[in-house]
């Protein structure tokens, strides 16, 4: 193994922090958390605020990630070919479900939004791309688990934590559903990730036939589901064309 440069894999474990949680700490949160003297985290800071990955919110304020870390993100978005070979496509399908547009792929474990279309109205909304989102409580997460045909997800241990009281917890039943989505082609989450909110999703498989990444649609129960609050056969429907489109212009054989 390639011998590691312990100031660096510090300096990623700060961002990583400031990525998650409040997203701002101060020195001593972060030495805490990092069981490192203030002094030495203090060191890493300068660094990081003066390469524009951090910054401070007012003298001697707590730090949060700096605007240079989402230049380099978007620059990552937009060479991922996932994300160009979509944006048409999500766009469309935001227009002919009146709902928001999800297209996500793994990470540690996670699903990593890669671009987030607006719902098409006035309402007021947040551009959710880089969020992560659970495997397990998610449309998204659900699809990219089902359809993860290299087994490597399913292989690894993934946290079941629940977001609200629908959200599975135990892992036997997500395996039945795993084993339903596989079937059907697509997944759904009910309140299980946002109290009164519904997504559907489906896969996006590259030339290989391997799962690349999601896509879903998101809004209230009501709009998305039927009376019987049951997903509305019309919008899954429309999420699964557009998953197959996106899948054939990625290369993926028809089906």
């Amino acid at each position: 193994m390639p011998e590691r440069i312990q100031s660096v894999e510090r300096a990623a474990t700060i961002l990583r922090l400031l990525a998650s949680g409040s997203r701002q700490l101060g020195v001593v949160e972060l030495a805490h958390a990092m069981n490192l003297p203030k002094g030495t985290v203090h060191g890493l800071l300068q660094t990081l605020q003066y390469v524009g990955f951090v910054e401070q919110i007012g003298v001697g304020g707590k730090y949060r990630l700096g605007p240079t870390l989402l230049h380099l993100g978007n620059v990552y978005l937009d060479v991922n070919e996932l994300r160009s070979r979509a944006l048409s496509w999500a766009d469309s399908l935001a227009t002919r479900s009146g709902e928001s547009v999800r297209i996500g792929t793994v990470h540690e474990n996670r699903v990593l939004v890669i671009h987030h279309v607006f719902r098409p109205d006035d309402s007021l909304q947040v551009l959710e791309v880089g969020t992560l989102l659970p495997l397990h409580a998610s449309a998204l997460g659900k699809t990219l688990l089902s359809f993860d045909l290299r087994g490597d997800i399913l292989a690894g241990s993934i946290d079941l934590p629940g977001k609200t009281p629908a959200t599975v917890i135990q892992r036997d039943e997500l395996l039945q559903q795993i084993s339903l989505i596989r079937a059907e082609g697509w997944a759904m989450d009910r309140d299980e990730l946002v109290h009164g909110e519904a997504s559907i999703a489906a896969p996006i498989h590259d030339e290989r036939n391997l799962t690349v990444g999601a896509i879903a649609i998101t809004g209230a129960i009501e709009r998305i589901c039927d009376e019987d609050r049951q997903p509305r056969r019309d919008l899954v429907a429309a999420v699964r064309e557009t998953a197959r489109s996106i899948s054939r212009s990625l290369g993926a054989p028809t089906w």
